[in-house]
């Protein structure tokens, strides 16, 4: 017979134990605890250091507010805190810290000594803590704010001791979080030191490019994008990177709620989504965006360490981010549509360029971030059914001679979507100078036209194009299936199909067929047009128009990515196949009009990347040739 367990009530000592367990994981948990602790106090100027990786000692010092004696007294018990008085509070959190447990819980596992003074106080206080234990407190002289030295940290927990890892591992931590509170707050200088050598200072002027700057170093931040945007009450600001710099992990994204650190899954593709199809596969963008929202309309107290956020209305931040950064990146292709071709000092209006990223299917959100569908952005209207092939001019272009592209008209200004609508700017109107939402009433004055020359093609793979005092290297194959994917994604349900001959019999297996079944409806939209065969296999009937006869091999390649589930959407990866596959090949030979065709896309800035995120030109200026040339130094 089983003896009855029996209920314990576990003593304070044991139960704090257990409470700083979970508020405490490591050594870079208590820098960012008394790092905001510091910020909620109004200071201005905080420095962080540690040694050993912060398991012997973290000390943050700060010129804040300070404690007078009775407050240093009580700050340490459990669920003591200034930051929240009643029920009503918690659904309206506006500061870092509110739950009152950060100091109790590095207390229970450390030895801590706490100097503070009150703003206007000629004493301050000292006090020594053991094991949440106070063991001294008195006056003691000391500048206005606090400093806080924990050491030994986990020395009455051994368990926890020993996972801790090395002094690097958990240094790197602690400036992690360290950097984290302090490009949360450009208008805080924080400066951290580890073993007695300066890691990094932040100016603290308030200015969010100068945090970036200090913080991130020069390469990230060159390569970062202004952005900006708000949808129903959610403002987004911040830097995103531009596609050129991506980065090989989400390292460096960073996002801020009302200057409150988090992670966000939801987010992270909100943002990813922006991006499609102009970034590599296993590439990220950067960013640091900084939210601003009611704090009412958001819940920071769904994880012990504060980590996380629970939105009320999550879909419209998805909207906020995804809007704000597409805007960014449009308004970057806008400004550098022809610095490609264009000779110094020469510019010219933007060509009209067609957007089909900013829809986003509800099977691919829900798999990435377990909530419903964001709202899609109306698509373009299709094509017309008879443009199957890119349009190619109706003369041949020997090669050498040179074409001249006509100053294209403004393109009409097109929301990011249609939260992101917003009223015209009053005072611009009144004085005839147009706002960046409405349209200008008069086109600046005409630039000078562009000139391009088609030189021919190398190694039956690249154009060469001569342009302003640059060589354009354009290929061939990525620029045509980039042209080949817009189409087809923006009048997928118009996709023309060709008839075969002599249908094709593809037995893939009992699964991959089923898979064919349940996408059979987007299939017979791209063109294909297939029948069951058997229990294990089909007949194509009819495939796209103007693909290269692989129908084996596009159903494979289709297959695949849906088994897999790398493509995603699985309405891209249909595009992604077709456009391939109906592109020109590299190695094929093709005729002067199709090469200029391909050419006057690049040069007007209309193509710059294919659908996979490559780009599909490389400049070569006068001034680099004529250094590999030792024509100049």
């Amino acid at each position: 017979m089983s003896s009855i367990p029996i209920i314990n009530i576990l003593s304070p000592h044991v139960a704090d134990l257990i409470a700083a367990g979970e508020v405490v994981e490591r050594p870079a948990s208590a820098v960012k605890e008394l790092v905001e602790n510091a910020i909620d106090a109004h200071a201005r100027n905080i420095t962080v250091e540690i040694r050993a990786g912060g398991m012997k000692a973290i000390r943050v010092t700060d010129d804040g507010c300070g404690m007078s004696p009775e407050d240093a007294g009580i700050a340490f018990l459990r669920h003591a805190t200034s930051k929240l008085h009643d029920a009503d509070g918690l659904s309206c959190i506006a500061t870092l810290g509110f739950r009152g447990e950060a100091l109790a819980a590095i207390a229970a596992v450390s030895h801590i000594t706490l100097l503070t003074r009150a703003k206007g106080e000629s004493t301050g206080t000292r006090l020594r803590l053991c094991a949440g234990e106070i063991e001294e407190m008195t006056p003691a002289g000391c500048p206005e704010g606090t400093s806080i030295s924990v050491e030994d940290l986990f020395y009455n927990t051994p368990a926890r001791l020993k996972f801790m890892k090395s002094d690097r591992a958990e240094g790197s931590a602690c400036a992690a979080a360290a950097l984290r509170c302090a490009l949360g707050h450009p208008e805080v200088s924080v400066r951290f030191s580890k073993d007695g050598v300066e890691q990094f200072f932040s100016p603290g002027d308030g200015q969010a490019r100068s945090a970036v700057y200090a913080l991130l170093g020069r390469d990230v931040a060159m390569g970062l994008l202004p952005c900006a945007g708000e949808v129903d009450g959610v403002s987004v600001t911040g830097f995103v990177s531009a596609p050129h710099a991506s980065r090989g992990n989400r390292a460096m994204q960073f996002f801020f709620l009302n200057g409150r650190a988090f992670r966000s899954a939801a987010l992270q593709a909100a943002l990813e989504q922006a991006y499609r199809n102009t970034l590599l596969t296993g590439r990220f963008p950067a960013c640091v965006l900084y939210l601003t929202l009611a704090p009412g309309k958001a819940d920071v107290n769904v994880h012990p360490t504060k980590s996380e956020v629970k939105f009320s209305e999550e879909k419209k931040v998805f909207d906020a981010v995804y809007c704000a950064v597409r805007a960014a990146l449009e308004e970057r292709e806008t400004q550098s549509t022809a610095e490609i071709c264009l000779s110094p000092g020469t510019r010219r209006a933007a060509a009209p360029r067609r957007d089909f990223y900013q829809t986003m299917s509800a099977a691919a959100f829900r798999e990435r971030t377990g909530q419903a569908e964001p709202q899609t952005a109306r698509a373009p209207a299709p094509f017309a059914p008879e443009q199957t092939r890119m349009t190619l001019h109706q003369e041949a272009v020997p090669y050498g001679t040179s074409r001249t592209i006509p100053r294209p008209e403004l393109p009409q200004p097109r929301p990011a979507a249609p939260q992101m609508q917003a009223e015209p700017d009053e005072k611009a109107a009144a004085s005839g100078v147009p706002s960046a939402q409405t349209e200008p009433e008069a086109a600046p004055a005409p630039a000078a036209p562009e000139d391009y020359r088609v030189i021919g093609e190398a190694m039956n793979t690249y154009i060469i194009v001569e342009t302003g005092d640059a060589l354009l290297l354009i290929d061939k194959h990525a620029c045509h299936e980039r042209i080949i994917f817009d189409r087809v994604s923006a009048g997928l349900g118009a996709q023309m199909r060709q008839t075969l001959l002599v249908p094709v019999t593809y037995s893939p297996g009992a699964g991959a067929v089923e898979l064919l079944e349940r996408n059979l409806p987007l299939l017979e939209e791209a063109g294909f047009v297939l029948e069951r065969f058997g229990e294990d296999g089909v007949i194509i009937r009819a495939v796209p128009a103007d693909t290269d006869g692989s129908e084996i091999a596009m159903l494979e390649e289709i297959l695949n990515t849906l088994q897999t589930g790398r493509g995603g959407d699985p309405r891209e990866t249909v595009c992604h196949t077709i456009a391939c596959k109906a592109a020109i090949k590299a190695g094929s030979r093709s005729d002067p009009a199709e090469l200029d065709a391909l050419a006057a896309r690049v040069v007007s800035g209309e193509i710059r990347y294919c659908p996979h995120g490559r780009p599909v030109a490389v400049r070569l200026t006068r001034r680099e040739l004529d250094k590999q040339f030792k024509r100049i130094v």
